[in-house]
C-alpha cells in the first residue's frame, strides 16, 4: 500500500489523492437531503396515521430503504462524475472540473447510458443498508433515551 501511495505521489503528485473530492462532498448534500427527508417523512406521516404509533422495526426498514432508493437517485450522476474523476489517471480519461466530467459523460452516454448507468444495480444493495442504518440508529437512539444516563438530562 505504500509503495503504491509513494508511486502515485511521484508520478502524479498530490493533487491525485484528492481527484474527486468535490463531487463527493457535493454528492453528499442531495444524498443526505434526500434520504432523511424521505425517512422521516415517513415516519411522520406513519404516526399521523396510526394514533402516535411508533413504527416497528420491520416498518423502518421498509422506510429506510425507500429513503435509500431516493437519496441514491438524486445523487447519482455526481457519484459517476466522482468514479471517473478517481479513474482519469488509469484510464484514456482525463479530467480538470466537474462540469467537464459531466459534459464528456453526457456526450459518449446520454443520461440514461452516462450519468445514470449502473444505478440499477445501486438499487439492489443500497436499500438494504440504508434501511438497516436507519433502523438500527432508530433503535439505538430509543433504547439509549431509556436508559438512566441519558434520560435524566447527563450529557
Amino acid at each position: 500500500m505504500l509503495s503504491m501511495c509513494l508511486h502515485t505521489l511521484k508520478h502524479q503528485g498530490p493533487r491525485a489523492f484528492y481527484q474527486g473530492f468535490l463531487p463527493t462532498m457535493l454528492g453528499a448534500i442531495p444524498y443526505g437531503g434526500t434520504s432523511f427527508f424521505t425517512y422521516e417523512t415517513f415516519k411522520k406521516r406513519h404516526r399521523e396515521l396510526t394514533n402516535n404509533r411508533e413504527p416497528l422495526p420491520v416498518e423502518r426498514l421498509c422506510y429506510g430503504a425507500v429513503a435509500g432508493l431516493c437519496g441514491q437517485s438524486s445523487s447519482y450522476p455526481l457519484d459517476v462524475i466522482r468514479r471517473r474523476m478517481q479513474t482519469a489517471g488509469i484510464t484514456k480519461y482525463s479530467y480538470k472540473t466537474i462540469w467537464k466530467t459531466a459534459m464528456e459523460i453526457y456526450r459518449e452516454g446520454g443520461i440514461k447510458g452516462g450519468l445514470y448507468k449502473g444505478l440499477s444495480m445501486n438499487w439492489i444493495k443500497g436499500p438494504i443498508a440504508v434501511g438497516i442504518s436507519f433502523t438500527v440508529f432508530d433503535l439505538s437512539k430509543n433504547a439509549l433515551s431509556n436508559t438512566e444516563v441519558f434520560s435524566s438530562g447527563v450529557k
